[in-house]
């Protein structure tokens, strides 16, 4: 991606009144986040190729917002293998908040990779508006993998672990 089709991203998202737009390409990943400062500007947060060296800081003039556009589409290039995960069942989040993976700082966690669970056992719990809210599983198996770091935000229908039901 040159820097003229940048600029014109830049003005695209600028116009679209959007608040965010995050773009994956092969060799780049660019970040635009509009936020009026106090010149007007709308600003590139960030722009890293893939490869690793960092790119320099881009800047357009904003425009005046008009309605909201739909943000490019991510490419597919994150579809799990389908021959090991077919057989598991991924548990995902029924709701946005933060994961944790234990009921208290000075806790042990609820369960760890390879422990057996059965239905109605909690796995997590997710913080949302101040209220933490239990996860109970939903099927009885052997966890194969956490999918979420601790203490991150999830969003809605993320997955967080992997059961192996047999």
């Amino acid at each position: 991606m040159d820097l003229k089709e940048i600029q014109n991203l830049i003005k695209f998202v600028a116009k679209s009144g959007a608040s965010e737009v995050k773009l994956e390409m092969d060799d780049v990943k660019i970040t635009i986040k509009t936020g009026e400062d106090s010149k007007g500007e709308t600003t590139i947060l960030q722009q890293v190729p893939m490869m690793g060296s960092a790119m320099p800081q881009q800047a357009a003039p904003a425009a005046q917002p008009a309605a909201p556009a739909p943000a490019p589409a991510a490419p597919e290039a994150e579809k799990p293998k389908a021959d090991d995960s077919d057989k598991y069942i991924t548990v995902k989040s029924p709701i946005i908040g933060t994961f944790y993976r234990k009921p208290a700082p000075d806790k042990p966690t609820f369960v760890e990779v390879g422990a057996s669970i059965k239905e109605g056992d909690v796995l997590c719990v997710i913080e949302a508006m101040k209220l933490f809210n239990e996860i109970e599983s939903e099927v009885s198996g052997k966890i194969v993998k956490v999918l979420v770091d601790d203490s991150s935000p999830v969003e809605f229908d993320q997955p967080l672990f992997l059961v192996d039901p047999a």
